[in-house]
């Protein structure tokens, strides 16, 4: 889109150009950037990769950060400190991919249902609500929208999910808030329940969700940084993976997995 928005003409005696000057963190290896500018470059692109040593504002303290962190987090400082495409380690779902996607086409599909779930935040941690289109046979998920953002009271939550159209689906929220659930309901959220949660829920959701190709809209930008970062935790002492998700990049991810329930213990339903 914005290559096709340059208009006008540049007198050749200038020695001026059009041009597009993006700037940005590379933290995902799997971002679209990557694969249009780096991994296929053209004869017109021009890609420079800078980090903190060629900042001259540095102060010692500044760069004691970034020496700190090369030898207690050489992974992040590879990342945050040279600049180098972000490879996480111990993924917990690897079995996704961005591309874009007709909502409308995959919504006719017989064999697919529709998955919404809604993770609860405020302060700290944003309020998450999954929005999925779930083909059980086929074994694929397609993440097709996203409702993300902190300080967001019951009443705000509601008026989100109806202005997006979404208020009369069936909605599987965090069990952990039962007052917020009843709220939601007499907010007109008519078809929101609880997310049975119990022993081990946490891993058997993962478990199924594993199991199934999870294709994401790209602008689904808030799952996309949240799957590609959302790893098993590790052993502070002995630095093994351990059997239990980080407690962080996790919103969506479990909002995902409250709005997968009814198809791992039945009960779904369908747009028709």
């Amino acid at each position: 889109m914005l290559d096709e928005s340059i208009r006008g003409a540049i007198p050749v005696e200038t020695g001026l150009f059009k041009q597009i000057t993006l700037t940005f963190n590379p933290w995902n290896e799997r971002h679209w950037l990557k694969a249009r500018f780096f991994d296929n470059p053209d004869d017109e692109t021009l890609a420079m990769t800078t980090n903190y040593m060629c900042n001259e504002w540095l102060d010692e303290a500044d760069k004691k950060v970034f020496e700190t962190m090369r030898q207690q987090n050489p992974r992040r400082y590879r990342v945050a400190g040279l600049g180098d495409w972000g490879i996480v380690e111990g993924l917990i779902y690897e079995n996704w991919e961005e591309k874009a996607f007709d909502i409308e086409e995959i919504r006719k599909l017989k064999t697919v249902q529709s998955a919404f779930g809604l993770d609860f935040g405020y302060t700290n941690d944003p309020s998450a609500f999954f929005c999925g289109l779930i083909d059980k046979t086929n074994k694929t998920i397609w993440v097709f929208d996203e409702i993300y953002q902190k300080g967001m009271s019951n009443e705000r939550i509601a008026e989100e999910v109806t202005k997006a159209g979404y208020c009369k689906e069936k909605i599987r929220a965090d069990s952990a808030e039962p007052k917020s659930i009843d709220r939601l309901y007499d907010l007109g959220l008519s078809h929101i329940r609880r997310a049975r949660k119990g022993k081990d829920s946490i891993n058997n959701g993962i478990d199924y969700i594993q199991d199934f190709h999870i294709i994401v809209h790209p602008r689904c930008v808030n799952f996309i940084t949240e799957i590609s970062n959302y790893t098993w935790d590790t052993d502070t002492k002995t630095g093994k993976r351990l059997n239990v998700p980080i407690d962080d990049f996790n919103h969506l991810m479990d909002a995902m997995r409250y709005a997968m329930e009814d198809f791992s213990r039945g009960g779904a339903f369908s747009f028709e």
